[in-house]
């Protein structure tokens, strides 16, 4: 055990494929346990396949998940006692609302007290705004508010934007990948060996979901606001880390609040464009439609894998942007990041309407 661990510990990117075996392992598992109980979705107005598909998924991401964790960071579990329960939580409420779609108001509560075992109970937490808008050190009850805002915000957009094949999974490889890097060149080796662990359970899925045939499996909500809970977290020891200057001068980061936002600017800017967009309609901004980026984008004409990799790719060119410009103005840079996003969504819109047009005009002729 020693001699793994000190492996580990030299090279904690070896992580990744300890959880992708452990992942590929339990896999045939999870489907064969889906199919059986009908833990399956069926084609519906909403979605684009065809046939039954198990969409358990989170499930072995999970899995693979936890034990890659406890194995490696098994002294200092006991810490983790609280950040361990909220991860249960939420993947039962994602687990309950595949089964029987519970109300919006209900899955907020149920990530609520998700949160609250992680920013209360663990206090991990966001307690400083690195100068935004001029404001740095935040009060005790503006850090408990922010915190719980922006915990909400993150695993909605993430779970908002799991509409098609390894999207949601693939935006979480390239999340987790920076973080876990980031951990482990900053010294902060466990949270370091969590991102790698769930960068190898995403991985699996990520082959199953795109290119599985017969074996085709679905993230479902289990898996993507599981997803989003650790993301969410690893937000906030970024952001806290590089607050009060505990690092190593060059992997201090100036503006770490504005670096996050570029590196989640896909989903977090669609969902903020989404909701906004109901409002304006006059409908409830948590009413389901097909008005996401991924929606748009595969109304031009393009393939479920094209879209997937093409935001994949956008999603990498914002991270360099942050990355490019961790030591700007905090708010210059998210000033940029929200021009880029905007000047692309633009580009999007118009694109989406030539195609409509020019279908409208064929349909005609």
């Amino acid at each position: 055990m020693k001699v793994i661990l000190s492996y580990i510990e030299q090279f904690p990117y070896l992580t990744i494929l300890v959880s992708f075996l452990i992942g590929l392992g339990f896999m045939p598992l999870v489907l064969d346990i889906a199919r059986k109980r009908n833990f399956v979705v069926k084609p519906n107005k909403r979605t684009s396949h065809e046939g039954s598909i198990p969409n358990i998924g989170g499930v072995n991401i999970f899995i693979s998940f936890l034990i890659t964790v406890f194995f490696f960071s098994y002294g200092i579990f006991a810490q983790l006692q609280f950040i361990i329960i909220g991860v249960f939580i939420i993947l039962i409420i994602g687990f309950v609302d595949d089964l029987i779609d519970i109300k919006a108001s209900w899955k907020l509560l149920g990530e609520l007290v998700a949160a609250f075992f992680l920013i209360v109970l663990s206090d991990i937490r966001l307690t400083n705004l690195h100068g935004f808008m001029g404001i740095y050190q935040l009060s005790t009850i503006s850090s408990y508010a922010l915190s719980f805002f922006v915990f909400v915000v993150i695993i909605n957009a993430l779970n908002l934007i799991d509409g098609i094949d390894g999207l949601a999974s693939g935006l979480g490889i390239i999340y987790s990948l920076f973080f876990a890097v980031y951990f482990s060149q900053a010294g902060y080796m466990n949270l370091a060996v969590s991102g790698y662990a769930m960068v190898g359970s995403l991985a699996v899925f990520f082959l199953y979901n795109v290119f599985g045939k017969k074996s085709k499996i679905f993230m479902g909500d289990s898996g993507s606001l599981l997803l989003g809970y650790m993301i969410a977290l690893y937000v906030f020891e970024f952001c806290e880390m590089n607050a009060y200057h505990r690092l190593p001068e060059m992997w201090h980061i100036q503006s770490a609040p504005a670096v996050a936002i570029c590196i989640l600017s896909v989903p977090l800017f669609d969902t903020l464009r989404v909701m906004l967009t109901r409002i304006k309609k006059g409908v409830s901004p948590f009413h389901p439609d097909k008005n996401h980026i991924h929606h748009l984008m595969l109304k031009t004409g393009l393939k479920h894998k094209q879209v997937t990799f093409i935001l994949l790719g956008v999603s990498v060119v914002f991270a360099l942007l942050g990355i490019v410009g961790r030591n700007w103005d905090i708010t210059f840079l998210v000033f940029i990041a929200f021009s880029l996003a905007s000047v692309l969504t633009y580009i999007l819109w118009r694109i989406v309407d030539y195609k409509t047009i020019g279908s409208g005009s064929q349909n005609k002729n």
